[in-house]
């Protein structure tokens, strides 16, 4: 069996702010694509500016290709009752490099455990729901080298399968630098290979 992972999804941009109400009690409900922990902060930052008088800044985040980053926070809620279901949600979508923030407002009943389990969860939803998703390809850095003669034929490659080229060196001696989706990185190697000079080799293997 392969496990292994060559793409992964997150959220094209910040969702809009959606409110969930329960017995008085007011939640908004805030997704983000993210890259780090700093951004995590910085958004959670700017929505304790914008809600003064919130009483509880709850989220949960995944990062990295298969989520294995990930944080929960209930923010002063009981335990388990409001990070846990927002992430519960992240992982619902297969969604990483995302963070969701629900920001509640007392209404004056107590919800219980169960009552606020929900409310998390179905903010979270809601605000994923709202969200476009985008998958982002694993991605490996290539260097292939050949003589200028090999130019014309390794650039017909390189178009056929929409390589991205990050560094070149166009001399009598000439080496590319190319980035290659993982998932067609075999595919990529072959056709290069095929042709007996030109040299290739994977940097970030």
């Amino acid at each position: 069996m392969n496990d292994e992972i060559l793409e992964f999804k997150s959220i094209e941009c910040a969702s809009q702010e959606l409110l969930y109400k329960d017995k008085g009690s007011k939640f908004f409900g805030y997704a983000y694509p993210i890259q780090n922990e700093s951004d995590v902060q910085n958004c959670i930052a700017k929505l304790k500016e914008k809600h003064r008088s919130a009483g509880h800044f709850c989220y949960a985040y995944r990062l990295g290709p298969s989520g294995e980053q990930y944080k929960v926070s209930d923010d002063g809620e009981p335990n388990n009752s409001a990070g846990m279901p927002i992430l519960g949600q992240l992982q619902a979508k297969a969604l990483s490099n995302t963070l969701v923030v629900v920001v509640r407002y007392f209404g004056g009943t107590k919800l219980g455990v169960g009552g606020l389990i929900s409310a998390y969860k179905t903010t979270a939803k809601q605000s994923l729901d709202a969200s476009k998703t985008i998958t982002h390809y694993i991605k490996k850095v290539i260097k292939i080298q050949f003589s200028y003669n090999e130019l014309s034929h390794v650039m017909r490659i390189v178009k056929k399968f929409d390589l991205k080229i990050t560094e070149q060196c166009q001399e009598m001696k000439c080496w590319l630098k190319i980035l290659v989706k993982k998932r067609d990185l075999k595919t990529v190697k072959t056709a290069f290979e095929a042709h007996h000079k030109i040299e290739l080799e994977i940097l970030n293997d």
